[in-house]
């Protein structure tokens, strides 16, 4: 099986992406960890990236776009697989096709996490962490509450509210997921292989969604 996740930020596709690896033997490519193994190994493209990642930038598409070909054309390429993070754009869509094509593999589906702007919002500006480097705790004011408000349990440090989960912040995010991602959805809706899943509810519940979505692949 060969599939794509997307999703807004906070909609759970890294924890279901996790799921459907460890529960139907798929290998997770993540955009992220490829860049770090890139990095890390100092390949060509590697080599190219880590100067982007150095400096908080992001990385080109014509970049992205060789180092997933270089990922498939490597002696450890997936076969069954779900991309977490890439393609994000109609090009890099297309050239995911073309590379695929080129192995001899088909896309299997793409599953959209659907889940509405003020829930995201919900789930996001709820959380806090524990500053307390040797702590990290995490909680949100609605689902996972400390004993105390604003208090650890753990060590009884403030906790704080992260930047990135500001309301105004994730407005801003979810501006440019918008921006990024509508078109994306559209053109794999037109193609016949999007998988719609309602991403509100329990996690499992989610997943189960999605097995059942995925019988149709």
């Amino acid at each position: 099986m060969r599939l794509i996740i997307i999703g807004p930020p906070g909609s759970g596709k890294g924890t279901q992406a996790n799921r459907l690896s460890e529960r139907l033997g798929l290998a997770h490519v993540s955009t992220g960890d490829i860049l770090r193994d890139a990095i890390k190994r100092q390949s060509p493209e590697g080599r190219s990236a880590s100067s982007y990642v150095a400096t908080g930038r992001l990385v080109p598409d014509e970049l992205v776009n060789e180092i997933i070909r270089a990922l498939f054309r490597g002696k450890k390429a997936p076969r069954q697989f779900i991309m977490d993070g890439y393609p994000r754009t109609v090009a890099q869509a297309d050239f995911f096709d073309r590379v695929l094509k080129d192995q001899g593999l088909d896309l299997g589906g793409v599953i959209f996490l659907q889940v509405p702007d003020e829930e995201i919002t919900e789930r996001l500006s709820g959380r806090r962490t524990c500053p307390n480097p040797t702590c990290g705790a995490s909680y949100h004011v609605k689902f996972q509450p400390p004993r105390r408000p604003d208090v650890c349990d753990r060590c009884d440090t403030r906790l704080v509210q992260r930047e990135d989960d500001k309301p105004e912040t994730i407005a801003k995010r979810l501006a440019v997921y918008h921006a990024v991602y509508d078109e994306l959805v559209d053109h794999y809706r037109r193609g016949g292989c999007l998988k719609e899943i309602d991403g509100v509810g329990d996690m499992e519940a989610v997943y189960e969604r999605i097995l059942e979505a995925l019988k149709t692949c």
